[in-house]
């Protein structure tokens, strides 16, 4: 039989790397049999024996000393925000240092006349914007999961939500950064006026590289006054392909929504089984629309009349209670489809092309016998599609997914590509979607993209086998 206890070299390296590690960082800052929780993202886990030592720093100082550690010894670097990713950018690989930015939440500055603040990588992105409220700010960026994720790990992987269609994703939204190169230096980038055109922008470089050319600890960002007034508003369509032209009237107003959410009748269903609500009517969708602003009752009747023209029954919900509950629901998004396989996509495409996505959706999934549904950004175009298909009779719980889910996302994917659009339009490359990396990049750019990882990190430390 083949032994899977590591070897004693391999023992032994780990173990001096460890106590090196805490002779610079402290016995606080490295534990050698990490917490369950560490060993993936919300969608994808290392294998059961992968070994790794966690390394949680308490400042900028001991991230570098591990990093300038790491590269001493050729030591693999994941970095690690909150783990709240979905396509397995975080996961530990076998003998690296899983390095978690979680301690570093200073928010160092506030700024209101230069509408930027200076904040760390750890700093949980719903409350940075609970510290500007009283400033009469906030920041922009709100994935859905904000509550949890990490400023640093939005930057790390661009990340959307909600209100891209109005304020952009967040890249939009950084001005300068602070990072880790591969050899333990600080970089700083970017500037911290709106304009700046010095040298190459190797802001934006970082922004997305997902940990593969240095690790985020700091960042410059935008902040934006609190909008002086907001209305939800509901409208309801018979079937998805009437939201998708609702979606298209809003596009052909004079009306911006901060958010444009699109849920069709299968996860408005899901989202009622999971929480109580009663939003489902069969086969109807909805589109759920944040308006902000001045002159908000200007916006609500265009929008209004925009949406009853493209067939929706519209409804303004002047209660804030109600409306709070709407998005609440919306951000808690899909239940956990215990007893099914279940496969959650994230593609964009242009917004011309949304409907023609939707049709698509919907055909595959009758071509390979799964169900279907969709959530998406609508107002920017990124659709959130889950496959799903329900376990045989006695089938294990733990079971892989079934080839024909995994044919129907390879069909979604390519669909998605034909349209013009991308394999991935928030959440990364990680590791769950390197394998289209090629359909969307040619050879030339693959090859470029390389050279770029070449430079910044030669011994390839910095999160292997990730993103690129």
């Amino acid at each position: 039989m083949t032994s899977t206890l590591p070897s004693p070299d391999l023992t032994s390296a780990r173990e001096d790397l460890a106590t090196a590690l805490r002779a610079e960082l402290g016995d606080d800052a490295v534990f050698t049999d990490p917490a369950g929780r560490y060993v993936g993202d919300r969608a994808v886990r290392a294998a059961p024996d992968t070994r790794f030592l966690l390394v949680l720093p308490h400042d900028v100082a001991g991230v570098q000393a591990a990093v300038r550690l790491a590269h001493e010894t050729g030591t693999p670097v994941v970095p690690r925000g909150a783990g709240s990713g979905l396509s397995g950018g975080a996961v530990p690989t076998d003998g690296a240092i899983v390095l978690g930015l979680e301690r570093l939440t200073a928010i160092r500055e506030i700024d209101p006349l230069d509408e930027v603040a200076v904040v760390e990588a750890g700093v949980i992105t719903a409350e940075l914007s609970d510290a500007l409220a009283p400033h009469g700010f906030f920041y922009a960026p709100d994935p859905a999961s904000a509550t949890l994720s990490t400023v640093g790990g939005n930057i790390a992987t661009n990340a959307g939500g909600l209100h891209c269609a109005k304020y952009g994703v967040t890249r939009e939204s950084v001005l300068g950064l602070e990072a880790v190169l591969a050899d333990g230096t600080l970089l700083r980038t970017g500037h911290r006026s709106i304009k700046g055109v010095t040298g190459l922008d190797l802001t934006q470089l970082l922004i997305g590289s997902e940990g593969t050319l240095a690790i985020i600890v700091a960042a410059t960002v935008r902040i934006r006054p609190l909008p002086v007034a907001r209305r939800t508003v509901l409208a309801r369509f018979t079937s998805s392909a009437g939201a998708a032209a609702g979606v298209g009237a809003i596009t052909r107003s004079p009306v911006r929504p901060a958010a444009t959410e699109l849920i069709d009748g299968g996860t408005l269903a899901d989202i009622d089984a999971n929480s109580g609500s009663a939003l489902a009517r069969g086969e109807d969708a909805i589109v759920l629309i944040e308006l902000d602003g001045y002159g908000i009752e200007e916006q609500t009747a265009d929008l209004t009349v925009a949406l009853e023209a493209a067939g929706g029954s519209v409804r303004v919900i002047e209660d804030e209670a109600e409306a709070e509950h709407l998005w609440e629901l919306r951000r808690s998004g899909r239940g956990t489809g215990a007893g099914g396989h279940r496969l959650g996509e994230d593609i964009a495409v242009p917004k011309s092309q949304f409907a023609a996505i939707l049709d698509q959706l919907a055909e595959i999934g009758e071509r390979h016998g799964v169900e279907t549904s969709a959530l998406a950004h609508a107002g920017d175009g990124n659709l959130h599609p889950l496959l799903a298909l329900a376990r045989e009779e006695g089938e294990d719980p733990g079971s892989p997914r079934p080839p024909v889910l995994l044919a129907a996302a390879d069909d979604l994917v390519r669909a998605a590509l034909d349209l013009g659009g991308t394999i991935s339009g928030e959440h990364g490359i990680g590791t769950a979607k390197r394998g289209w990396l090629d359909l969307e990049l040619s050879r030339d750019s693959r090859n470029l993209q390389r050279r770029v990882k070449d430079a910044f990190d030669p011994q390839h430390l910095l999160n292997p086998g990730k993103a690129l």
